[in-house]
């Protein structure tokens, strides 16, 4: 059975698109047949991966207007060695559309249905905001992973993405639950941190991830050259970071 996770959280800069390509290139070395979603019209999982979203014939625009078939939306990306749906500005134009008919919220769920098979593991970069692309990608989710930093509004942003996810679970999609939430961008040395995080485990308990990703050079640094840690610096706490973080995944969503 394919696990489609939805990596959300609707406070920005809390490293969703790093966990997103990192995750996925993670899976892809344990084995894992993975497709990576970019459902952001900043495009920046595409640039992680080292596809130009500026030269894109078919993206995650065309796929949700149904101007073309998702086997013509999924890219490969060499650099990360994973199917990719990539993603531009132009994805602004499909979320207008997508409020001006029925059922629209569907459309990634129906397209997915067509390739589940040939994956195990989707992972979509959903953008910060709660609109009908985020709907979408929780529609078509069974899962949602919330990367979060521990600072100050972190709890507070957590709060409103849960109401989010409820009112999914009521309406378009009432199998949605939350894989679990991931610590990013940690510092052992900054005292909020280390509260912030006790706070998380207190409220939240099995649903937060072992692993904790720690701020780290190379990690800041692989996105530029279009690459996930993993290949850029596989020896950096980043890259290992995220491969524990894939044996959780793989753990808690049962894909053996």
């Amino acid at each position: 059975m394919t696990a489609i996770l939805s990596i959300a959280n609707q406070k920005g800069g809390v490293g969703k698109t790093t966990t997103a390509v990192n995750l996925s290139a993670a899976l892809k070395t344990v084995k894992k047949r993975v497709l990576l979603i970019d459902i952001d019209p900043q495009g920046n999982a595409t640039m992680g991966c080292g596809i130009d979203k500026n030269q894109l014939k078919n993206s995650t625009c065309e796929l949700l207007l149904n101007e073309c078939s998702i086997f013509d939306a999924i890219t490969y990306s060499e650099q990360v060695d994973i199917d990719v749906i990539p993603s531009n500005t132009n994805l602004i134009a499909a979320e207008v559309s997508l409020l001006k008919g029925e059922h629209l919220e569907y459309r990634l769920k129906q397209a997915l249905a067509k390739v589940a098979d040939k994956y195990d593991y989707i992972i979509i970069d959903c953008p910060p905001s709660l609109n009908m692309l985020t709907i979408n990608a929780f529609t078509a989710s069974k899962g949602i992973i919330i990367p979060m930093q521990c600072e100050y509004y972190a709890l507070e942003g957590l709060s409103a993405l849960i109401q989010t996810i409820e009112k999914i679970q009521t309406t378009t999609n009432p199998d949605l639950e939350i894989t679990g939430l991931i610590r990013t961008m940690y510092d052992t040395r900054n005292n909020l941190s280390n509260e912030v995080s006790v706070q998380l485990q207190q409220y939240f308990a099995q649903k937060v991830f072992k692993t904790i990703i720690p701020r780290n050079v190379k990690l800041a640094e692989a996105p530029g050259f279009g690459k996930a840690v993993i290949s850029y610096a596989r020896s950096s706490k980043g890259a290992i970071s995220y491969v524990s973080l894939a044996s959780e995944v793989v753990r808690k969503t049962a894909i053996n």
